[in-house]
């Protein structure tokens, strides 16, 4: 236990660590945290700029309905639709990573490291493979925060001699992935109004012969 405790504040000692030193692991729990903080910061100017575009395309939806141009309401209507599921895809994924961020914050105090980041490690990887082609330069930081858990989930394993179980690391990663959809659907539903019931063109006609 003192082995792994001076680990856990101090950093290596020996002759890799004069070539290339390395930090403490709670220094490198720390700098991961703050990281994966920056990419929430990051999801979060993005669902900003978004809830404005909808906010403009909302009132163009209104407008065109309220002159009865449904085809261009649909129009808009649909590209409303697609705005709005971008969104919840972002409240998602930032859903996720202020678990995983709450998570880490948890290790630094109770230094439980293998076993709490191997869910992290499969949640992140979950996040990485969803926001590939839309966001690369967030993908590209989330690979190297996993790649810097993986090194410190190995290092806390060898050090304290504990394999975490990745079976239960499996379950409470699928936890995690599985509340942060609801969280986001419910966050999505309270922020956007819903919009008026559009009719086809034929329909709306008919109502005014």
């Amino acid at each position: 236990m003192s082995k792994f405790v001076k680990s856990w504040e101090e950093p290596r000692t020996g002759i890799k660590s004069l070539i290339k030193p390395e930090a403490p692991l709670r220094q490198k729990i720390e700098l991961a945290t703050r990281r994966i903080e920056a990419q929430i910061q990051y999801l979060n100017g993005a669902i900003n700029l978004l809830a404005e575009r909808d906010k403009t395309l909302f009132q163009k939806v209104v407008d065109a309905y309220s002159r009865h141009e449904m085809q261009r309401a649909n129009v808009y209507a649909n590209e409303l639709a697609e705005i709005r599921k971008m969104t919840n895809f972002m409240m998602n994924a930032e859903l996720a990573l202020e678990r995983v961020a709450l998570r880490l914050k948890t290790v630094t105090q109770l230094g439980n490291v293998a076993a709490a980041l191997a869910p992290i490690s499969k949640v992140l990887q979950s996040i990485r493979v969803g926001v590939a082609g839309i966001f690369p330069s967030a993908e590209r930081e989330l690979g190297e925060i996993s790649v810097l858990l993986d090194e410190i989930m190995i290092e806390a394993s060898q050090t304290a001699g504990m394999t975490p179980d990745f079976e239960v690391a499996s379950e409470e990663a699928q936890k995690i992935l599985n509340e942060a959809p609801l969280v986001a659907e419910q966050r999505t539903q309270a922020k956007f109004p819903e919009l008026p019931a559009l009719k086809a063109p034929s329909e709306e006609l008919g109502e005014f012969r």
